[in-house]
C-alpha cells in the first residue's frame, strides 16, 4: 500500500491506534475504580462512560480518514466537508439520544459516568498532543515547491540601477 499524500493520514492513524490502547487501559482502570467507589453500578457506569467517550472521539478521526480517500479528486473539498460535517451532526444527535436514554437507567451512577467521560476525553486530548509533538511531518507537506525561483527569470539590475537612494 502506498503512503497517503495527505499529511493528516499518518497522524490520525497513529492517534486512533494509541487511543484504542488507552481506551482498553482506561476501561480496566475505570471499571476497577468504579466498582470500588460505587459497586456494580459504578463498574458499568465507568465502562459506559469510557466507551462512549472513545467511540465519539474516534468518529471524528475516522470520518477524516474516510474523507481523505477522495484527495486529488475534483470534488475533494465538498466531499471532505460533507463527510466530516455529516459525521459531526450524526455524532451530536446520537450523543444527545444516548444521554437521554441513559439518564434514567438504574445501573448508571451519574458521578462515575461523568468522571469516566471526562477522563476519556482528557486522555484522548493528551494522546493528540503527544502524537502531534512526536510525528515528523513538515508543515507544508501537501504542497509542491517551484523548480525555478521567480527571481531567476527577472532581469538583473546593477547597484546603480537598484532604485535606492542616490548618494
Amino acid at each position: 500500500m502506498s503512503p497517503s499524500p495527505v499529511s493528516s493520514t499518518p497522524i490520525l492513524r497513529t492517534t486512533l491506534l494509541w487511543s484504542a490502547g488507552a481506551t482498553a487501559v482506561l476501561a480496566l482502570a475505570g471499571a476497577l475504580i468504579g466498582y470500588v467507589a460505587a459497586g456494580p453500578e459504578g463498574l458499568w457506569s465507568a465502562l459506559a462512560g469510557v466507551v462512549l467517550a472513545a467511540v465519539f472521539l474516534a468518529i471524528t478521526g475516522l470520518s477524516i480518514l474516510i474523507a481523505n480517500r477522495w484527495y486529488g479528486d475534483d470534488l475533494y473539498v465538498p466531499v471532505f466537508f460533507g463527510i466530516v460535517m455529516g459525521a459531526w451532526i450524526l455524532k451530536f444527535i446520537v450523543f444527545i439520544a444516548v444521554l437521554v436514554i441513559l439518564r434514567g437507567q438504574p445501573w448508571i451512577n451519574p458521578v462515575v459516568f461523568f468522571i469516566a467521560i471526562v477522563a476519556g476525553i482528557v486522555v484522548s486530548l493528551l494522546i493528540d498532543v503527544v502524537v502531534m509533538l512526536r510525528m515528523r511531518i513538515p508543515h507544508v507537506s501537501d504542497t509542491t515547491l517551484p523548480t525555478v525561483a521567480p527571481d531567476d527569470d527577472a532581469p538583473r539590475q546593477g547597484p546603480a540601477d537598484s532604485g535606492g537612494p542616490k548618494v
